[in-house]
């Protein structure tokens, strides 16, 4: 994770019996699933509603995840979203899947966010209210 990146959102996820596989330990691409809840309740916390009938809106143009150690049901996921700096058009993102009441590391991943204008298809500048999230001044 960057120097710089900032803690800017946690979430608290229930394991439901279907985020199984065969293995009987939660499905990897479960995990992205989790950290896109994560994601989704931030973006619309800050103003921007996650729908195909907004004209403007984040998606996701890369992630990834490192698996530690399997989660098993029952559980409640931790996810822990960092951002760092933003650019004119993106910001990259951070995540720390813990199980609650646990120390111990699960998952982490990352995802890069660009907020796009959905008619065009052109990525645009970020909301001012995501970017005040990183202006100094206002700290």
């Amino acid at each position: 994770m960057k120097d710089k990146a900032r803690l800017i959102h946690t979430s608290r996820i229930a394991v439901r019996w279907g985020d199984m596989d065969a293995y009987n330990h939660v499905n990897n691409t479960v995990y992205f699933r989790y950290f896109e809840q994560a994601r989704i309740e931030w973006a619309e916390r800050m103003g921007s509603r996650v729908s195909p009938f907004e004209e403007i809106g984040p998606v996701i143009i890369n992630a990834s995840c490192t698996f530690l150690a399997p989660v098993n049901y029952p559980a409640t996921v931790v996810v822990r979203m960092y951002a760092g700096s933003p650019g004119r058009t993106s910001l990259m993102t951070w995540y720390e899947l813990f199980v609650e009441g646990e120390d111990r590391l699960y998952a982490e991943g990352a995802a890069k966010t660009v907020w796009m204008d959905m008619r065009s298809g052109k990525s645009v500048p970020i909301p001012p209210a995501v970017r005040a999230l990183f202006d100094d001044s206002a700290a």
